[in-house]
C-alpha cells in the first residue's frame, strides 16, 4: 500500500487532486458530483482519481451505481501514518 500511496500521490500528475479527494473523504462520504462541486474540480477528472484511487485498493464504492458514495477502505486506514508522510514529503 505504500507503494501505491507513493505513486498516487508524489509520482504521477495530480496527485494533489487525489490527496485533496482522500482528506474530503475523511470528513464524510461523498459521490463524485459532491466531491467535484467541493473541490470545485471538474467531475470527469473527479471520476479519472477515484478510478485510480479504486484501482489501488484507497477507496472503495457504497450504494447503487447513481449516485455512489465512496468510502476510505480499511486497509488505507492502516496505513495513514505512510499518507500523511507522504503529504508532508510532498507539500
Amino acid at each position: 500500500m505504500e507503494k501505491a500511496l507513493w505513486y498516487l500521490l508524489a509520482g504521477t500528475r495530480g496527485g494533489e487532486n487525489r490527496a485533496r479527494i482522500i482528506r474530503t473523504l475523511d470528513e464524510r462520504p461523498r459521490n463524485a458530483n459532491q466531491l467535484a462541486e467541493h473541490l470545485d474540480v471538474d467531475y470527469n477528472t473527479v471520476r479519472h482519481h477515484l478510478d485510480m484511487l479504486e484501482d489501488h485498493d484507497v477507496v472503495e464504492p457504497g450504494g447503487d451505481d447513481y449516485g455512489q458514495l465512496y468510502f476510505l477502505t480499511d486497509r488505507f486506514e492502516h496505513h495513514r501514518d505512510a499518507f500523511e508522510e507522504i503529504i508532508d514529503h510532498v507539500e
